[in-house]
């Protein structure tokens, strides 16, 4: 479930193809933070996010970076996180688009990205470069933005390992 002003939204369980995307870009990110002995930390959910550091929104993004260490609690991160990224599910897709999009954005996340399996396309918010998004296929190395694109997730080669899923489904 998350919270967000106040109304209880119930999630249904991710997809194979959900969970499979979401680990590898966990591990990119990772691996890249470890490999520069870099202060960030990436994160998978479920971690729970107090957002705008109140009661009313507490949000559970599916891969996250924080680099502010001041954020993390044993329970919780309080604040917003420098990176977000929610792969899109039917059940979820309306109020990733939209209502976290929003909320994100003010609370002062940097970066987020929308990564629909479905169409096989990655939205990337640089919210301090502009409003609107960067579309990229699963066919394209994708730059992250908070390091400067020397960070890239090939989304071609996560497709590559995850492609019989699609046949699966």
């Amino acid at each position: 479930m998350e919270l967000i002003d106040g109304v209880i939204y119930d999630m249904a369980a991710p997809t194979l193809i959900h969970q499979a995307i979401g680990g590898r870009l966990y591990t990119v990110f990772s691996n890249f933070i470890t490999g520069r002995q870099g202060s960030c930390m990436a994160f998978i959910s479920p971690v729970d996010v107090q957002l705008d550091c109140d009661d009313k929104t507490i949000v559970e993004p599916d891969v996250l970076i924080i680099c502010d260490p001041s954020k993390l609690h044993r329970e919780r991160i309080y604040g917003a996180p420098d990176f977000v990224a929610e792969v899109l599910s039917p059940s979820t897709s309306r109020k990733d688009r939209f209502l976290k999009l929003s909320k994100y954005r003010r609370a002062g996340v940097r970066e987020y990205w929308l990564i629909d399996p479905d169409r096989k396309k990655v939205m990337v918010y640089e919210f301090a470069k502009s409003d609107s998004a960067k579309i990229y296929g699963f066919s394209d190395r994708v730059p992250v933005g908070i390091y400067n694109g020397e960070c890239q997730v090939d989304f071609a080669e996560i497709y590559r390992q995850i492609a019989f899923l699609y046949d699966t489904m």
